[in-house]
């Protein structure tokens, strides 16, 4: 066992997040568990009180029900409780929903099955309606359910109860997280479940020194897929194993290192098939091993691979679609809901939707700001799924009563506001960049997907137009220049800047505006697409706009320090570094081209080097990003090598372990290979691409296959900055290709014959280039001289 050095919680032990790999299906037939379905009487309280027990204190009323007539109501105070009890009629597996008010915390929505609480969710406080689940309760024919609303600090209303047969996902880990001790498991002797240092919950899986020592459990699927497993694991020597066999065959192994603190290792793309006997194990080495927390993942959908003169970026970006996969939530796993360091076991349980880790690996949710930056990097391994759910949910949570900010983190469920990061509807995290940056990247999302959801799923359309016109309208009262603003008064009451640390009462910042001007590009691309000419030449011309302002009079008139890159609310201008608030200005390609700009990378390269470094490696992610907009491709190369490198050492907050299991690390680095390195801007809504080399000096050529845009997939390589090779490789459409190459030539050829030499400017740069329609099947290949 590992000697007692203490670590720190981090998350999801005791709370089945895992994927399952072994189903939980009803055993009847699915007509048979249909009629067996409970019936709860008077779901709606139209009857009054019929069916229903009322302790003083509660009652039916007709006020503001959430439809109908009438609801039932829970004054506020601890006590009071408004339930239903049910026998079951037969057995199956259901999830309990219904809408629910609150105007205060405390409140409770509970689930007891012959008298035992086998389903609870603490309610926020939220006046107005929502959603609240309790997932997968299982019944067998004669138990008895109590269905119950209980009270808290204030009034809970509650509303239109419904009951659904679940929908388990299709592979389970039983006792993933060692909390129900050997349940599930088989241990050799030297090993066994211990409560010292686990990596969250209260129990670990251990295993002494010294070889032949194993823990494992086996599983028989029952269907067909491709998965990763995930654990984290602590070791006090060499020579150890994470194992998956299947059918007695080993189909993956990660070799453990030594490492006494907790890290992440992941068996990737393991391939089953329905009857498949599957076993995971760990296997011992030379010293003591610790492990906590499985996770299991759907395979990725797209498997870019990568080849290059430079075998650096071939390790890195094998090791970072990896790494951000192992973070993916596999639809239907029921699992914990507001887990944070405050609240290890979380306030109760969801259906996980498709998501994602945005964020801290010891909080139950996906962040704004993090999602945005791995949007790109989730696309280029096909989760677009994955990014549509996630950037609707955001888009649901934009309400008025939140003056059109989206909450700051949600649940894995998709619908749960994190509750460490939100009190009320007037006192929650908010930063302004996160709200357009959720309209810029929804539109990147479309170019990769083409999913004509991002311009017709109306709740996803009303918050373009809220976050772009009314959001600004309501937080434009300081200057009053038509650029959103922050209170200054800190994250909980709305801040301007993803740059949290100080105390310089912002109400204006580089990284708000710079991400504004985005948001209304994206717009008017998408009001394009959707066939708004009118609304689309309206917010061109408003970026243009905002653009000139920020040059001409934001920004003042000094460079690189000298810049302004901040309004305060006393009225002051603030320059020099500011992180965020500094190198977003350039990474939104908000600063002209030019000396100007030039000077400003300078600065900011110097700084990021120097001083002031940031101390987190996920605002370093930043930096790649940054330098490529302006084809500062050397600069941005030795950052993206810095953040790889940085992979193994320990992040500063202890929970999260090494820096790379930090899930922007992995997901940047992904795009910056395709986006940055590559150059490539997909668009598969008008089924085209343009590509650009950006490779940086030392890396003569650079190839990835398996770019998926659209429903076709492509390879890519380029040779230099001067030859470039697409192949169709798959899908039914032709794509046109406009093939970029930096400078002005004298010639460009396309598969040996010359064309017609054309160039453009490109963010204050010039490009020769050549567009060519490129069938399914086809290679084009163009260079320049």
């Amino acid at each position: 066992m590992q000697p007692s050095r203490p670590l720190c919680l981090s998350l999801l032990a005791s709370l089945a997040v895992l994927a399952p790999l072994t189903p939980l299906v009803a055993p009847h037939p699915a007509n048979a568990a249909a009629n067996a379905t409970p019936a709860v009487v008077n779901p709606g309280f139209e009857q009054g009180a019929t069916g229903w027990n009322f302790t003083p204190g509660t009652g039916v009323a007709t006020n503001l029900p959430h439809s109908g007539t009438r609801l039932a109501y829970l004054d506020g105070g601890t006590g009071k409780k408004v339930s239903q009890t049910l026998t079951a009629t037969g057995d199956g597996l259901y999830d309990f929903s219904a809408w629910i008010a609150t105007g205060g915390t405390g409140g409770r929505f509970v689930a007891r099955v012959n008298g035992t609480a086998v389903r609870s969710l603490e309610l926020p406080s939220r006046n107005t309606y929502a959603t609240y689940t309790l997932p997968q309760v299982a019944l067998k024919n004669g138990d008895t359910l109590e269905l119950a609303f209980e009270s808290g600090s204030s009034w809970v209303n509650a509303d239109d109860i419904t009951v659904t047969a679940s929908v388990p996902p299709p592979v389970d880990v039983v006792n993933p997280g060692f909390e129900q001790g050997a349940t599930g498991w088989n241990f050799t002797p030297g090993t066994g479940v211990a409560t010292n240092l686990p990596h969250s919950g209260t129990r670990l899986a251990y295993l002494d020194g010294g070889t032949g020592k194993k823990v494992s459990q086996t599983l028989t699927a029952t269907g067909d897929g491709l998965y990763d497993f995930s654990a984290w694991i602590a070791t006090g020597g060499t020579g150890g194993r994470f194992v998956a066999r299947v059918n007695g065959k080993t189909a993956g192994a990660v070799d453990l290192p030594r490492r006494s603190s907790y890290a992440r290792y992941t068996i990737s793309r393991i391939s089953l098939k329905s009857g498949d006997s599957l076993e995971l194990a760990f296997e011992s080495g030379s010293g003591w091993v610790n492990v906590d927390d499985l996770m299991v993942s759907p395979g990725a959908p797209v498997d870019p691979v990568v080849t290059s003169s430079d075998p650096k970026i071939v390790a890195m970006f094998d090791w970072a679609k990896r790494k951000a996969n192992s973070w993916v939530q596999l639809p239907g796993v029921v699992g914990p809901i507001n887990v944070d360091e405050g609240r290890p076991s979380g306030t109760g349980a969801g259906v996980y939707a498709p998501s994602y880790w945005a964020g801290y690996a010891h909080r139950s949710a996906f962040y704004t700001r993090d999602m945005a930056h791995q949007v790109a990097g989730a696309s280029v391994i096909g989760l677009h799924a994955e990014n549509k759910s996630m950037l609707r949910a955001y888009a649901g949570s934009a309400t008025a009563e939140h003056k059109y900010f989206p909450v700051w983190a949600l649940n894995f469920d998709n619908r749960t506001y994190l509750a460490i990061d939100y009190n009320s509807p007037t006192s929650f995290v908010r930063e302004v960049p996160a709200a357009f940056e959720l309209v810029e990247k929804a539109n990147e999302a479309y170019r990769w997907s083409g999913d004509s959801a991002y311009i017709d799923d109306p709740a996803l359309w009303d918050y373009y137009k809220h976050a772009t016109k009314e959001f600004v309208e309501l937080h434009d009262d300081g200057k009053a220049n038509g650029v959103a603003e922050g209170t200054g008064n800190g994250i909980f009451s709305g801040a301007v800047s993803y740059n949290e640390s100080g105390n310089e009462h912002l109400i204006e910042a580089g990284d708000a505006i710079a991400s504004q001007y985005q948001a209304f590009r994206a717009m008017a691309a998408l009001a394009t697409n959707k066939g708004d000419t009118a609304l689309a030449t309206r917010f061109k011309q408003k970026a243009d706009d905002l653009k000139a302002y920020y040059n001409d009079t934001w920004s003042g008139g000094g460079s690189g320090a000298s810049m302004i890159r901040g309004y305060t609310r006393e009225g002051g201008t603030l320059t020099g570094w500011g992180l965020e608030n500094s190198w977003f200005v350039p990474m939104k390609q908000l600063i002209e081209p030019g000396s100007r700009a030039e000077a400003y990378l300078d600065f900011i390269d110097q700084q990021a080097s120097g001083s002031g470094k940031p101390s987190n490696i996920e605002a370093i992610s930043y930096l790649p990003d940054t330098f490529f907009a302006y084809d500062r491709n050397d600069t941005a190369w030795k950052w993206m090598q810095y953040v790889y490198d940085q992979r193994d050492v320990q992040h500063p907050v202890s929970r999260q372990g090494p820096n790379g299991d930090y899930p922007e690390v992995s997901y940047t680095l992904l795009s910056q290979t395709v986006e940055g390195l590559m150059g490539v801007q997909p668009d598969a809504p008008s089924a085209s691409l343009a590509t650009a080399s950006r490779l940086p000096a030392g890396m003569d050529w650079l190839q990835v296959e398996d770019i998926k845009i659209g429903g076709n997939t492509f390879a890519l390589r380029h040779n230099g900055a001067t030859s470039s090779k697409l192949t169709n490789s798959s899908g039914s459409a032709s794509y046109t290709w406009e093939a970029r190459f930096p400078g002005s030539h004298s010639t460009i050829k396309v598969d040996g014959a010359a064309r017609t030499v054309r160039t453009k400017a490109v963010n204050g740069r010039t490009y020769t280039y050549a567009t060519v329609s490129v069938a399914p099947g086809q290679t084009v290949t163009v260079t320049v001289s």
